[in-house]
């Protein structure tokens, strides 16, 4: 699908040919909240507020999109509330994406947009985990596929290795009881935000990235892991969440993993005063390619 507004004004391509990162959007939410309806038009969104952030890194001087030859493949699909035939549209979207070994940073959508990234991912990466940070563990005990049930379906079709994946910054109130127990049942790790700022950021990662290993990692980022008063524009805003600070030092302990897919979402834009949510969204995706960037050259530099 061509677009006109790319990811900071990147080129449009169709196909990720030699790039080693590609941009792709998901404009879809299941309306399954109907007073929190409109993460479908997060990806517009983001691609917007991303023209504020400039090329060059201020510290190191690097251009992560130059290194990393950054190209925006445009939208999945134009389907924004039907699961059946947006599911299928996404998974081949991102097979698509991934060809040739490129890494996709995807923009959401809603939550529900994780189990047909899985599906595709699982099919050319071995051993795959997740690392999820959220509010929510989305691994709801009821049937069906919306938001709150990606990593229960995710388990169920053996996706995953749940026992070495993590959901990280859990908290607030459920729509329902024993989501914690349930989700650990299914092989789940959980580090609640409480024991992430008790423990600490850097302590908490070392742990996560030993266990996770060189394993593939699927880094599923859900924004409302920020507190609401640094991100009013998501689809489930809960309070005592991450400050922006905070949630960039967590991106940046991810640099010891292996990351072959970056999923931002819930950004809902008729929530967002003035942009700021999508702004931060963009930045993730661009400290997300710093990382992506800094391994590229260091493997360069060893000649591997």
């Amino acid at each position: 699908m061509h677009i006109e507004l790319t990811f900071m004004d990147v080129a449009y391509r169709d196909k990720p040919s030699d790039s080693k990162v590609v941009i792709i959007g998901l404009p879809f939410d299941c309306g399954s909240d109907p007073k929190r309806i409109g993460a479908r038009f997060g990806p517009e969104s983001i691609r917007e507020q991303s023209h504020l952030i400039s090329h060059f890194d201020g510290r190191t001087g690097i251009n992560p999109l130059d290194i990393l030859k950054l190209v925006d493949l445009g939208d999945a699909h134009e389907i924004t509330d039907d699961i059946e035939l947006a599911y299928p549209a996404i998974e081949q979207a991102m097979l698509k994406a991934i060809e040739n070994d490129a890494i996709p940073i995807s923009l959401g959508g809603d939550g529900a947009v994780a189990l047909p990234q899985m599906r595709a991912l699982s099919q050319k990466h071995d051993d795959l985990v997740v690392l999820h940070i959220d509010a929510h563990t989305d691994a709801y005990p009821i049937d069906g596929y919306n938001n709150a049930t990606p990593f229960a379906r995710a388990f169920e079709e053996g996706l995953i290795n749940c026992s070495k994946s993590f959901h990280v910054g859990r908290r607030g109130s459920h729509m329902m009881d024993g989501i914690y127990d349930y989700t650990r049942q299914l092989g789940y790790n959980i580090i609640d935000m409480g024991e992430l700022l008790e423990v600490g950021i850097t302590k908490t990662f070392e742990k996560i990235t030993q266990v996770i290993g060189e394993r593939p990692v699927y880094l599923c980022w859900d924004m409302d892991f920020f507190d609401p008063s640094v991100v009013p524009g998501v689809c489930s805003p809960t309070w005592g969440g991450a400050t922006s600070r905070e949630g960039l030092q967590v991106l940046k302990a991810c640099a010891g993993l292996e990351v072959v897919a970056v999923d931002i979402n819930t950004i809902s834009p008729p929530h967002d005063s003035a942009g700021m949510s999508a702004f931060l969204a963009g930045n993730i995706a661009y400290e997300a390619m710093m990382l992506m960037a800094t391994k590229q050259m260091s493997v360069k530099h060893l000649g591997l």
